[in-house]
C-alpha cells in the first residue's frame, strides 16, 4: 500500500484528491516548475532529487520546459532559471497585464516620436523584467527585450527603479558590495551604485552607455502610480551612433510625458 509522504500537502496544494488517472510526466513537470517559486536557480541533479526521478528524466523534463520558454539555462553554470513564459504568466497575474495593455499605445507613440525601440519594465528582486518592448522599424535597431530579465544595477531601467526605493531597501536587494559585471562599463561596486542613484533621483532619469550590453545605449524614466510610488520604468534603447549624450535630457523629457500618461491610467 502506498504511503503518503510528509511533504505531499505542500507538493499538491490545489486539491487533496489525487486524480483518478494521473499523468506522471505532467505531475513531474509541474512540480519542477514549483521549484522556481522557492529558489532562483535549479540544477538538474537537485531537480531530480526533489521530485524523485532519475537525473536523465529530470534533464529531459527541463529540456521540454526550456523548449516552451518556461525555463532558461545559463550557458556557463548550466543551472536553470525561470524563463520568459513563466515570468510573463506571473506578471500577468499580479497586474503586469494591465500595465502592458495600458502602456502599449503610449509606447507606440514614443517610438514614433523618438524613432527608437521602447521598453517598459518592472523590478523583480534585484533584477528587472521587461514587460513589453516595441521595436523601431529602422534596419539597425535594438531588438525586443520582452520577457528578458537583467540585473537592475546594470540597466537604465533598473537604476530608475532602484532609485525609487529607500537606500535600506536597495541594500536588502543587493546585500553584496561586489556586483555582477555584464560589460567593462558596468557599475560593480554597491557604494558607487548608491552614489549614482542619488544623482538619478536628482535628475529624474537614468542613462546606460554600454553597461548592460556592448553597443547599446539607453535612457529611462520612472512610471509613477496615483500614490506617487514608482510602478515601472519607461525607456528607449538605441545604437550609440544614434543616441547623442547631449540630447539625453531632452529624450528623458519626452519619455517623462509618456510615463505620466501611463501612470495616469494605471489601476490603483
Amino acid at each position: 500500500m502506498a504511503t503518503e509522504r510528509a511533504g505531499d500537502a505542500m507538493e499538491h496544494p490545489g486539491s487533496e484528491d489525487v486524480p483518478n488517472y494521473p499523468i506522471g510526466s505532467v505531475d513531474n513537470a509541474l512540480r519542477l516548475l514549483r521549484l522556481f517559486g522557492r529558489q532562483k536557480s535549479v540544477r538538474v541533479a537537485e531537480a531530480g532529487r526533489d521530485i524523485g526521478v532519475a537525473r536523465s528524466t529530470a534533464h529531459r523534463l527541463m529540456q521540454m520546459l526550456q523548449y516552451h520558454g518556461f525555463v532558461s539555462q545559463d550557458p556557463e553554470s548550466k543551472a536553470y532559471t525561470a524563463g520568459p513564459e513563466l515570468i510573463g504568466m506571473a506578471v500577468s497575474l499580479v497586474g503586469g497585464l494591465d500595465l502592458r495593455v495600458v502602456a502599449r499605445p503610449i509606447m507606440e507613440d514614443m517610438v514614433r516620436q523618438l524613432g527608437e525601440t521602447v521598453h517598459i519594465s518592472i523590478l523583480r528582486g534585484s533584477d528587472i523584467f521587461f514587460v513589453e518592448s516595441i521595436e523601431t522599424t529602422k534596419s539597425l535597431r535594438v531588438g525586443s527585450r520582452t520577457g528578458m530579465v537583467l540585473p537592475a544595477h546594470a540597466t537604465a531601467s533598473g537604476k530608475v527603479l532602484l532609485a525609487g526605493l529607500e537606500p535600506d531597501e536597495v541594500r536588502r536587494l543587493l546585500p553584496q558590495t561586489k556586483l555582477a559585471s555584464l560589460t567593462g562599463l558596468t557599475l560593480t561596486n554597491r557604494r558607487d551604485l548608491e552614489a549614482h542613484l542619488v544623482r538619478v533621483r536628482e535628475l529624474g532619469y537614468a542613462s546606460n552607455f554600454g553597461e548592460s550590453e556592448d553597443e547599446v545605449w539607453s535612457v529611462a524614466v520612472p512610471v509613477r502610480g496615483a500614490s506617487g510610488n514608482v510602478r515601472a520604468s519607461l525607456a528607449i534603447s538605441a545604437p550609440p551612433s544614434r543616441l547623442d549624450k547631449d540630447a539625453v535630457a531632452d529624450i528623458a523629457g519626452v519619455l517623462r510625458e509618456g510615463a505620466d500618461r501611463i501612470g495616469a491610467v494605471l489601476p490603483a
